[in-house]
């Protein structure tokens, strides 16, 4: 594999941003570098975390070290038009202030080719409506780490619908008191039990929305 792939399943973050340099320089483009070296890796940091072999701080650290690649293909991607894999607004709802599992599946996401759109923790559910509206995010991921906060999950899925926008976009769930059922009660298109759980269920649900 190459050195920016290396880079990143071992978390190294100053040789994941030498090796993505060098790329560039060799004439390699940005998106061939996403597509050939970055989502693989983070796909294999996210089977290794399901077999347990690497547990949430390789899962940071191969997260830093991808964003730290990014930070320089960001802005070329952009000027090349490259559409992302999908829009993703996330964050932790309203009256939660947990986010280190929010932000290892943002990464997660980020690192498999969708554009993030981090709104934080303690959101509104008016914020969801507006990345809907004003950013056009086609996913939305909600998070919560407290029995007592999950409520702000069902109140912002009605939101988006009270808004008219939730037939625009797709609801997934996840954090640690949230279950398959729960999400099913109250109208969340899917449930992540983890972060590479997500990220394969945020491509079926980009993929079933470009099918329609």
């Amino acid at each position: 594999m190459s050195e920016l792939y290396d880079a990143i399943l071992s978390g190294n973050q100053k040789a994941a941003v030498a090796a993505t340099r060098k790329a560039l320089d060799e004439g390699v483009g940005a998106l061939e570098l996403v597509n050939r070296d970055m989502v693989p890796a983070m796909d294999e940091v996210g089977r290794l975390y399901e077999c347990e072999e690497y547990f949430v701080p390789e899962l940071l650290l191969a997260a830093r070290a991808m964003k730290g690649s990014l930070e320089l293909l960001r802005p070329l991607l952009v000027g090349s038009g490259a559409q992302p894999a999908g829009r993703v607004a996330i964050g932790t709802v309203k009256g939660d202030l947990h986010d280190i599992g929010k932000n290892i599946v943002a990464a997660m996401l980020e690192g498999a080719g969708f554009e993030i759109i981090d709104l934080g923790a303690d959101v509104a559910p008016e914020k969801f409506v507006d990345a809907v509206r004003s950013r056009n995010a086609n996913l939305i991921c909600l998070s919560a780490l407290l029995t007592v906060t999950m409520p702000s999950m069902k109140t912002t899925i009605e939101a988006l619908n009270a808004a008219g926008v939730r037939g625009q976009v797709k609801v997934m769930v996840g954090g640690a008191p949230v279950t398959q059922r729960f999400a099913d009660d109250i109208g969340a298109d899917g449930y992540g039990e983890n972060a590479p759980a997500a990220v394969a269920l945020a491509r079926k649900l980009v993929a079933s929305c470009a099918s329609n």
